[in-house]
């Protein structure tokens, strides 16, 4: 009995064990994850020759998917504004009277899809013709003015896509007192249809480097295993995990996919920034104000983190093909 109660003792005396809070755990990992994060950024240049060429090369291969993205979106203002039919031109018959022409105007005034229409008489539209060509003294030599009165129809803004104006020029054209209805709109449809296949192409492209991005990195991180094959035997020997000896790689991956980013960013801006001036030019050449847009805020974040998932997945593709078969002798 005695022997039991000596053996309760110890027992009850023995230290218990204790467990590590989740908290201590998911403090340790991140802490793990922070120093190999900062470790394997210096680890990139213990070679800074070829670090550099090798972000330079990500740099100019992430450079041209942002430079057409920022040239779609500066193009796409510019068709915003080309889509816009701002004005219908209706040429009313010669032999219209101005109570005729009063009544249509006031017809014209209760569609829905019309917001203003000014009426230019023959007079005013022989006037401004002759000031506009130049040839004023020739056509005080006509017997009779032979430009057709015209209205000028401004559509409201939900008509002024192509397919409203298509709509809107439907029904005026079924008006008696018109004789004809311009509008450009079939230029628009050719040219929207050039944008579209301008981005179409850009789009293979810009795949076709996003690949190349992959290849770079995954061949870059491929020799890095290569040369330090023998560190990598001492770890396993030592009893080191696949999953920690990989995880410096899978960051140096995604710190040259980040940095490839940062060189796509600035080669983008420096583009904007020289382009700048010439745009402003030739815009003022046709009395227009537009201004260059550069990468925004948040283009400029999916770019960091794009490059940076490309150089993650690259180098996970990489550790997985060619760590496992390193193995001690």
């Amino acid at each position: 009995m005695s022997n039991s109660m000596g053996a309760k003792r110890k027992l009850s005396g023995s230290p218990k064990i204790n467990k590590v809070s989740f908290l201590a755990r998911v403090k340790a990992s991140l802490s793990q994850h922070v120093h190999q994060l900062s470790s394997s950024f210096f680890e990139l240049w213990k070679t800074p020759f070829a670090t550099l060429m090798t972000i330079l090369v990500l740099g100019i291969a992430l450079s041209l998917p942002t430079v057409f993205h920022v040239v779609y979106k500066n193009v796409e203002r510019v068709s915003g504004q080309w889509d816009s039919a701002s004005e219908v031109s209706l040429f009313l018959k010669k032999d219209i009277s101005e109570e005729r022409v009063q009544v249509l105007i006031n017809k014209l005034g209760l569609y829905k899809d019309i917001e203003t229409v000014t009426y230019i008489s023959r007079h005013q539209a022989l006037e401004e013709f002759k000031e506009m060509s130049g040839f004023s003294k020739a056509l005080n030599y006509l017997d009779e003015n032979p430009l057709p009165a015209v209205l000028v129809v401004v559509p409201v803004k939900g008509a002024m896509n192509t397919a409203g104006s298509k709509l809107l020029v439907a029904k005026l054209e079924r008006e008696q007192d018109i004789d004809l209805v311009r509008v450009d709109i079939d230029w628009i449809e050719k040219l929207q249809a050039i944008f579209y296949l301008v981005v179409d192409v850009v789009i293979g492209i810009a795949t076709l480097l996003l690949l190349s991005v992959l290849l770079i990195v995954s061949n870059t991180i491929r020799l890095n295993i290569l040369n330090q094959r023998a560190e990598i035997e001492v770890l396993k020997l030592v009893g080191a995990t696949n999953s920690f000896i990989q995880l410096p790689y899978l960051y140096i991956g995604a710190w040259y996919g980040f940095l490839g980013g940062v060189i796509a960013w600035l080669f983008s801006f420096v583009l904007v920034i020289w382009l700048e001036s010439g745009v402003m030019n030739l815009t003022g050449l046709y009395q227009a104000n537009f201004e260059l847009i550069s990468l925004s805020f948040d283009g400029t974040i999916i770019l960091l983190v794009t490059s940076a998932l490309l150089g993650l997945i690259a180098s996970f593709i990489s550790v997985k093909q060619y760590l496992v078969t390193i193995e001690p002798k």
